[in-house]
């Protein structure tokens, strides 16, 4: 695995997790052929929930891992954030909206990294 990414997905889903994120997880979608090395995706209950886990992971990951997101997709009132940095994605999601796109069965095929 890549060090560099697997870590980097690892210090958003625990940033992620001192906002009380839900159900974090991490797909290795490198064998895939996916947009980036790694995707985590967590769950938030509502807009500001969703909005504060985001600003808590770009915050963290710029002071802990000293990288700033390439772009950032969406909004909370859209109720699906995604976080780009380059080899990891980090989708924050809705739980409704969440369960509707069921991102971890379309990317099936992925491993799931151990959190």
């Amino acid at each position: 695995m890549s060090a560099e990414g697997i870590q980097l997905a690892k210090l958003c889903s625990q940033m992620a997790g001192n906002k009380k994120a839900h159900d974090p997880i991490i797909l290795d979608l490198r064998k895939v052929g996916g947009p980036a090395d790694f995707f985590l995706i967590v769950s938030g209950d509502n807009e500001p929930h969703i909005k504060a886990i985001a600003a808590e992971i770009e915050c963290g990951v710029e002071e802990e891992g000293g990288r700033r997101t390439y772009r950032t997709s969406g909004n909370s009132a859209s109720q699906w954030i995604i976080l780009d940095y380059g080899d990891v994605l980090v989708h924050i999601m809705h739980t409704a909206r969440r369960s509707f796109y069921r991102l971890e069965n379309l990317w099936g095929d992925a491993e799931r990294v151990r959190i």
